[in-house]
């Protein structure tokens, strides 16, 4: 009885992340298998099929496990791994209020009826971009993020909203500031805006200097524009993406990061 009690809480801890799941699914299919060739007393025709299951099944789960790691594995985390799961929740919300604000203060944030639509939205998307694991176990650069811009005052909520998922900033006003920070520290990722006082272009020039330096960081251009001609632009210039938009800034870069 105890054993079965002690089993039951076990499987109970297993239930909290998908990994624990697949875990607990692995561990009552060997199982019962396992029984059935034991005691199964009309199983003579099966046991030849059985034990080759016993054998395989183990390679096949492994190979799923590999793919599993390898191409979903934003996917594998539940709210207990993090370090406090109440706070996996402020974390969340604290995302969906940043970006509701960044929304809010952009041109075409402002319409009334388009409010409840735009805050759906916002839960939607931070619900399925969550962190791939607690910032404690990643490596530290992993968290950095390079953010240019002469004005950075006007995206004080945008950093909100990646800040409150464990990323930290570095913030510079001109292209040589960001080439110093870039020459001393490794970021995951490099917000840059496009017109400075070093002239209307300026993320460009900075996205050259460090692709010909050979630098490859994510580099996103948050600007004026969301034009179709302007998004192609930074994509044939190198750039993994360009918007005027925060929502999804916010979901290039937590997508396309490592």
């Amino acid at each position: 009885m105890t054993d079965s009690k002690n089993f039951a809480e076990s499987a109970k801890g297993f239930t909290k992340s998908p990994l624990g799941i697949i875990a607990l699914f692995i561990v009552l299919v060997y199982g019962f298998a396992t029984i059935a060739v034991t005691f199964g007393s009309n199983l003579k025709d099966y046991v030849a099929p059985l034990i080759y299951f016993l054998i395989l099944f183990p390679v096949v789960v492994f190979v799923g496990f590999l793919w599993l790691v390898s191409r979903h594995s934003d996917k594998i985390y539940g709210p207990s791994d993090f370090k406090d799961e109440g706070n996996f929740m402020t974390m969340k919300m604290s995302a969906v209020a940043s970006l509701a604000a960044a929304t809010a203060k952009q041109p075409d944030g402002n319409s009334s009826e388009t409010v409840q639509q735009q805050l759906n939205s916002i839960v939607e998307l931070v619900s399925k971009t969550a962190p791939k694991q607690n910032s404690d176990r990643r490596e530290k650069w992993k968290t950095r993020i390079l953010w240019v811009d002469d004005r950075p005052e006007n995206n004080v909520y945008e950093r909100k909203a990646f800040e409150s998922q464990g990323f930290t900033f570095s913030l510079a006003l001109s292209t040589d500031q960001a080439l110093e920070l870039l020459n001393d520290t490794k970021f995951a990722a490099i917000i840059s805006d496009m017109g400075r006082k070093e002239g209307p272009q300026e993320g460009y020039v900075l996205l050259e200097k460090i692709r010909n330096a050979g630098d490859q960081t994510p580099f996103f251009i948050y600007a004026s524009s969301n034009s179709i001609e302007h998004k192609k632009m930074a994509l044939e210039k190198g750039a993994q993406g360009s918007t005027n938009n925060a929502q999804e800034l916010y979901k290039m870069v937590m997508t396309k990061i490592e």
